[in-house]
């Protein structure tokens, strides 16, 4: 909590700082002006003084005046000489001659004509503010005599320098009060803000996180600054505490009545199994929505991948924070100042809250370590991994700071923790250390690899301890669990049962459970439909120029676990030995370009673009060409409308964990009608037995594939098709979804015994 109320103790301080500002510069302001005034005063009583001396001194002149330069000057000098902070006095003739001057006087005695001869001509008087010789002069002449003709002129020179310094004196015990005005003001403001404004209200804030999180049954913390807000947060207390209640019931009955999965009816489920811990926190390095500037305004993007498919419709059904790296050029500047905004844009249902990496920070944190170590060290699809000490720091400190992001969301309240994927192995041990109360689940989206490959991490042993401070641990399938448990066996120094499928490790016991993860129904997702499709699928066709062919579709991340080169292989090989199919069948590659700030990742573009190149130019005809690699970030829609007029997709893994892009072309084809041909290699493959399986190192067996797919009956097509629509719309991602919380909740609850209670699978 005290992380939250800085931001507010700030804004107080600042306020104080800037009134006390202006009030200190209006203050220094008068100060200075009141030295001036008191400047000019003595300044005043330096003239009238001057001119009181020159009265006293005036008739021995004026008889010296009369007589030639040497008697005058014999009888005048003695006179001339001054004390203190008189210098002395100066005597001209009428004709503006130096007659005779003190001592002091003589040595600068030349810049004296001036005010002399503005005196005679004037016949009165004039004064002058000069510096001579590193001091401050007052010069003041007086013609002589007053009246009738001028004989001479008498000049009187004090040093004034005493007066700077005594403004400066004035001016400095000014700025001293000034200060001291400045910091009571500063500490007025804050402590009466704070006691007036930020302490009720930040108490009116806890009570409000804890109305949400808790249901607390208390009243609204007293000492608000206005009553109607009192009255107003009773009144909204009371209504939340009602609605809670009536959806509690409604979502008891809707688990009973309800047999599709839908975000309703996991709203409910959520409400129910999670009894008093109702926020929900994920948290993942990729966000479901950033921001990047285009043409000078911030534009939301969805970044691809399977992640933000599956998990943003979860928190829209369930409401929650999502805490993630914040990675937009327009990201800071569509945050609030703690980096929290409501998402998705137009239609808010849950927080987003960004954490800030630094450049450094990211290269070694995410392209490092995450995805030139663990991500090739568990997709075994030969691609040497690559562990440097420094990555390993910023990987260390990086799941620091999302966990104490986590933390600072959570408050003292009771949360759900659902960790998300292997950037942040490390969170659930740092969640669990600060907070053993929270319930924590770590999802791990990509393979789990066998013990002998894991151990080439240097640091694996501290991978697996952060991984096990989780309740719960969830992979796609069971090869991965059993890989897992396998691993910990060889590695660390702990208990294994292997009939519950747990570890305990320094106290604390992990379920490790396969829990295959799904998608979200189409229909959903805002994505036209009839003739608004149509009208789209028309438009891209006609964009594109693939006319009336056979039409097979890939949509990817451009990686290098993705099959993408043996994919073209096989379409390349189909043309080669069945000649019919050129001009008659197309490929269409969405690419979404990806990690490409390691250099592997940009050769492996680069080295895709050169293959569609070669297959193009050796078999295009006409406006025909046989492949079409569209490498950009395509939104929802345009995959949509590809996915919908493609009667066959190919995923090809060379190892995926589930690869969701199988699923989101099944649960596309409302028709019942099309072609899915998938990798063995692909989670997928598991649940999606109805599609054509095919290994994609096997070129010759990969393109027969495409061909059967090509000719394969219409009546075995479509009964291919329903059933795999059929697992995927009963097994979508809400199901999935519940499935986890529940097989948490009941961990959390009584132990890993009530969780084998839990085993059997939502229906």
């Amino acid at each position: 909590m005290a992380s939250q109320n800085r931001p507010r103790t700030t804004r107080s301080l600042r306020l104080g700082l800037l009134i006390a500002a202006i009030i200190g510069l209006a203050t220094g302001l008068l100060a200075w002006r009141q030295v001036q005034q008191e400047r000019e005063i003595d300044l005043e009583d330096v003239g009238r003084r001057a001119h009181a001396l020159a009265q006293q001194l005036s008739d021995r002149v004026l008889h010296a005046l009369v007589l030639p330069d040497a008697q005058a000057r014999e009888m005048l000098q003695p006179r001339l000489e001054g004390y203190q902070r008189l210098l002395g006095y100066a005597v001209f003739r009428a004709d503006g001659r130096l007659l005779a001057a003190g001592r002091a006087v003589e040595e600068f005695a030349d810049k004296l004509d001036g005010v002399a001869h503005a005196a005679l001509q004037s016949a009165g008087e004039a004064t002058q503010l000069t510096r001579v010789t590193g001091m401050r002069v007052y010069v003041f002449a007086q013609v002589l005599p007053t009246k009738g003709p001028v004989a001479g002129a008498l000049v009187v020179v004090h040093d004034v320098s005493y007066l700077d310094d005594r403004a400066l004196v004035r001016l400095a015990q000014y700025a001293f009060w000034v200060l001291i005005v400045s910091l009571l003001v500063v500490a007025l403001v804050v402590g009466s803000t704070w006691f007036v404004y930020e302490r009720p209200l930040t108490k009116l804030a806890d009570w409000m996180r804890r109305l949400r999180v808790e249901n607390v049954a208390e009243s609204p913390p007293p000492g608000l600054p206005s009553g109607r807000l009192r009255s107003e947060s009773d009144r909204l207390a009371a209504s939340f505490r009602a609605a809670r209640s009536t959806g509690r019931a409604l979502s008891e009955a809707a688990l009973h009545t309800e047999q599709e999965w839908t975000s309703e009816r996991l709203r409910a489920h959520a409400l129910v199994s999670l009894g008093d811990a109702h926020q929900i926190i994920v948290v993942s390095n990729r966000e479901p929505y950033l921001h990047q500037w285009r043409e000078g305004k911030p534009q939301v993007v969805v970044p691809a991948g399977g992640l933000v498919t599956a998990l943003d419709p979860v928190l829209q059904a369930c409401g929650g924070v999502w805490i993630a790296h914040g990675s937009g050029d327009a990201d800071h500047d569509t945050a609030d100042p703690e980096g929290r905004l409501t998402v998705p844009p137009g239609d808010a249902s849950y927080t987003l809250k960004r954490v800030w990496l630094t450049r450094e920070e990211e290269q070694g944190y995410y392209y490092g370590f995450s995805n030139e170590g663990l991500w090739p060290l568990c997709h075994l699809a030969h691609e040497r991994p690559v562990f440097r000490a420094e990555d390993w720091e910023h990987y260390r400190h990086a799941n620091r700071r999302f966990a104490d992001a986590v933390l600072d969301e959570a408050g003292s309240g009771k949360a759900v923790v659902l960790v998300q994927d292997y950037q942040l192995a490390l969170v659930p041990r740092l969640l669990k250390e600060a907070r053993p109360d929270l319930r924590v689940g770590l999802f791990w989206h990509i393979p789990w690899p066998n013990p002998e490959a894991f151990r080439i991490c240097p640091w694996g042993a501290e991978i697996l301890d952060g991984m096990l401070g989780a309740d719960l641990l969830g992979f796609h399938l069971q090869q991965y669990c059993n890989n897992f448990l396998d691993t910990v066996d060889r590695v660390l120094e702990s208990r294994l049962d292997w009939d519950h499928f747990s570890v305990e490790l320094r106290g604390s016991r992990t379920r490790v459970r396969p829990f295959p993860i799904s998608v979200q129904p189409w229909s959903e997702r805002h994505v036209p439909a009839d003739e608004a499709l149509g009208r789209q699928i028309t438009e891209l066709k006609t964009q594109h120029h693939l006319g009336d062919t056979f039409m097979a579709v890939g949509v990817d991340r451009i990686d290098y676990t993705k099959g993408l080169p043996e994919r073209f292989r096989a379409c390349a090989r189909l043309l080669e030995k069945y000649p019919r199919y050129r001009g008659r069948f197309t490929f269409v590659e969405l690419g979404a370009p990806s990690r490409t700030h390691i250099p592997r990742y940009r050769e492996h573009l680069d080295r895709l673009e050169a293959l569609a190149d070669e297959i193009n130019w050796k078999y295009q005809s006409g406006g025909w060409k046989p492949i079409h690699f569209l490498v950009a970030q395509h939104d929802a829609k345009t995959v949509h409308a590809f996915l919908r007029m493609a009667p066959m997709c190919i995923v090809s893994s060379l190892h995926d964990g589930m690869n969701l892009v199988a699923k989101e072309y099944v649960a596309a084809q409302s028709g019942g009608d099309g072609v899915l041909v998938l990798s063995e290699f692909a989670g997928a493959a598991r649940e999606l037995s109805d599609a054509l399986i095919v290994n994609p190192y096997d070129i010759e067996r990969f393109a027969e594939a495409i061909r059967y797919g090509l000719e394969m009956d219409a009546a075995e097509r479509r009964a291919r098709m329903q059933r795999l629509s059929r697992q995927v719309e009963e097994h979508n991602i809400y199901r999935w979804a519940a499935n986890f919380l529940s097989a948490l909740a009941a961990e959390r609850a009584t132990g890993a015994g009530a969780a084998d209670s839990s085993k059997a699978a939502i229906s």
